[in-house]
């Protein structure tokens, strides 16, 4: 029955990309039952592995014994009750609450815990080197195949915006008008940002199967994954590549002299070094980086534009100092300039209407137009609002709660984005524990010698970079795809670190 587990849950993690494809959370399939039908199958999945696993005696009688994960399963318990209850009641300047649900609080609850399950289960089945890699290898072959051939025919959805790209790969080099958001290919999954993060967090794993078991199937592999990042015009990609192969090629050589547990590989480090190089000679001509020169562009534009504007502001605010008429003149002015200022209509019309409170507008229309350009900045300004006007100390520790976030915007900065939809101790309670696993594999690193290996050292470098990606964009820890691929590292990390010498 552990091996039929096991192979359960092998296949339930290899078929993630599927899972994440676009057409699941848009169109007629988003809207066949109340849930998105992905959750609804990987919920089953994991309560069949579940019943699977616990359907052996052994298996409840070692739980029984583990005093350490029963009261971490209280804890859970515990905080989910009583922050369902401090979320029901809460004040707010729009009428709707932000379409606040309990239901779908407790349904984003249960998602939030079936990757820690994942990581007990991968753990407590004992996956093997080799099951662990084919893995790895088939996530990143179903995400950059998909990705670099849907650029290939120009068939990709873009990573910005709606609709599919314009161009392919060999365009750029003979169009420099085309625009980011024409170039930016996602292949046909759900979010740029979260795929960016998987290809990020694989690099060092797929670096470390490429040196240690160097063949034309991992050359390649590490190939079409450089392209697809490449593709995914994402910053996160663009780092994640760049950075990740100059800190993947370190540490092999930090293994190769200083730890000497790998044996030399000179073509290995020739592919890398080339993979390197061919990267840094297609950015240029990429959309990260022609993202990146419109985005400063614009803000610049923005601010030279706003004279007349501005004046005109000025005088209304000095003709009404306060009163019905001044928030009338706010509301008014705010729907016929913040274009001219930037700001994002689906920012100022609908995640914090401007109708219900024009001063936090005011507020950040008068900031530079780089500040205002920032997404994630404008997310926490209207979060923090939000705070503000609930006037409750307990949403520091329990959360204003996910439903309400996301409907208001999804804050692309995890764990922060966790404080605020579950406050601290759900933060710590949930995703924390992903945090908590990677310092305590690192803390036996440097401890023990004989987990100084180059596999213990790929997967804690992963975990990190899954980790960076996930603070620095955002979508990540609250989207199974990814969770549930960073549960399994973990798990696998896990069994590596717990394996007798």
């Amino acid at each position: 029955m552990k091996e039929k587990t096991r192979t359960v849950l092998f296949w339930f993690i290899l078929i993630q990309p599927f899972l994440d494809l676009y057409w699941f959370y848009h169109g007629k399939l988003a809207d066949v039952l109340p849930f998105t039908l992905p959750t609804i199958i990987r919920i089953l999945a994991v309560f069949v592995i579940f019943c699977m696993f616990f359907s052996q005696k052994q298996n409840w009688q070692k739980l029984g014994k583990n005093k350490w994960l029963l009261f971490y399963l209280a804890l859970l318990i515990i905080y989910s009750a009583l922050h369902l209850l401090h979320v029901k009641h809460f004040n707010s300047v729009n009428p709707n609450d932000y379409n606040y649900s309990t239901v779908s609080e407790i349904f984003y609850l249960i998602r939030m815990i079936l990757p820690l399950l994942v990581i007990f289960f991968t753990t407590e089945l004992d996956f093997t080197r080799d099951q662990f890699r084919h893995v790895i290898e088939g996530i990143s072959g179903l995400f950059s195949f998909t990705i670099v051939i849907s650029n290939l025919f120009v068939i990709s959805l873009r990573s910005y915006e709606t609709g599919p790209i314009s161009a392919n790969i060999f365009e750029w080099f003979f169009n420099p008008n085309i625009g980011y958001s024409h170039m930016a290919s996602k292949g046909f999954f759900n979010f740029a940002n979260m795929v960016s993060a998987v290809l990020f967090m694989l690099v060092p794993l797929m670096l470390y199967f490429m040196f240690s078991h160097f063949n034309w199937k991992t050359v390649t592999l590490n190939i079409v994954q450089a392209l697809a990042m490449i593709e995914l015009g994402t910053k996160v990609a663009l780092i994640g590549l760049i950075g990740g192969i100059i800190i993947g090629i370190l540490l092999y050589v930090f293994h190769l002299f200083i730890v000497k547990d790998v044996t030399k590989n000179g073509k290995a480090i020739l592919v890398a070094l080339l993979i390197e190089i061919g990267a840094m000679a297609i950015i240029p001509f990429g959309p990260a980086i022609q993202r990146y020169n419109y985005e400063k562009f614009l803000a610049q534009q923005s601010d030279n534009s706003l004279t007349v504007a501005k004046k005109e502001l000025t005088a209304g605010l000095k003709k009404y100092p306060s009163g019905k008429k001044r928030k009338q003149f706010l509301t008014e002015f705010i729907e016929e300039h913040y274009q001219d200022y930037a700001l994002s209509k689906k920012f100022v019309t609908k995640s914090y209407p401007y109708k219900y409170d024009p001063k936090l507008w005011l507020k950040i229309m008068n900031e530079p137009g780089t500040a205002r350009m920032q997404n994630r900045h404008v997310e926490k300004a209207m979060l923090d609002q939000v705070v503000k006007t609930n006037n409750n100390k307990l949403d520091m520790f329990l959360g204003i709660s996910y439903t309400r976030e996301t409907n208001i915007f999804n804050l692309e900065r995890d764990f922060t984005s966790q404080i605020y939809s579950l406050g601290w101790i759900g933060m710590l309670l949930f995703v924390g524990q992903y945090v908590a696993i990677m310092l305590y594999a690192f803390v036996k690193w440097l401890m023990n010698k004989k987990k100084r290996t180059y596999l213990i050292s790929s997967m804690l470098l992963s975990i990190a970079f899954m980790l960076f990606a996930a603070f620095s964009s955002g979508n990540v820890m609250d989207f199974l795809t990814a969770s549930f691929i960073l549960a399994f590292v973990e798990g696998g990390l896990l069994v590596e670190i717990k394996a007798k010498n």
